[in-house]
């Protein structure tokens, strides 16, 4: 199986998932999915954005990226799961290891996670991350997507927080 029908097969299984969610997943087609990976493709090259599959064995389950769409100095983290893979940590972990990934990039003082405040699942990742509720803000567009009510939440972690839990985790587990 190729990225194409592995990351098919993953959003076409997870639709009653991600479609509240995710404005990409109201037309999930074949050439949209292509599209995207080639996108993703180009977005690496010029470092504009991180895209990496979430995978069990051979098997995609996810995926996840750092994206330059903050502005000077910071990244936005995105993630989704495959439905029979979520509350077991995956999101976060997969998270965890974005952050100390982005903060090793150049000049990143600042990492994001933006999400509907109709959707607890994201905010419950940044806040186990230690990440802090910065802002909730009226999406001047409204609603997203068909789950959200158009409040947008961001939390933040800033490297100096991201060096400090991460030494403090690291002297904690000697």
């Amino acid at each position: 199986m190729d990225d194409l029908d592995a990351l098919e097969r993953a959003i076409y299984e997870s639709l009653d998932h991600l479609v509240p969610w995710m404005p990409w997943a109201a037309d999930p087609g074949r050439q949209q999915t292509a599209d995207f990976l080639t996108r993703q493709r180009e977005e690496w090259e010029t470092k504009q954005a991180f895209d990496y599959a979430i995978t069990s064995g051979a098997v995609l389950i996810g995926a996840c990226g750092l994206m330059r769409r903050i502005g000077a100095g910071g990244l936005d983290i995105g993630y989704w799961l495959h439905p029979r893979w979520t509350g077991r940590g995956l999101a976060t972990m997969a998270t965890a290891a974005l952050v100390g990934q982005g903060f090793q990039l150049a000049g990143i003082d600042r990492i994001e996670i933006h999400h509907d405040a109709a959707n607890p699942a994201s905010g419950a990742v940044a806040r186990r991350l230690g990440f802090a509720e910065v802002e909730r803000r009226q999406a001047p567009e409204g609603p997203s997507a068909p789950g959200g009510v158009g409040i947008d939440v961001i939390w933040r972690m800033t490297a100096v927080q991201w060096k400090a839990r991460t030494t403090e985790h690291a002297e904690g587990a000697s």
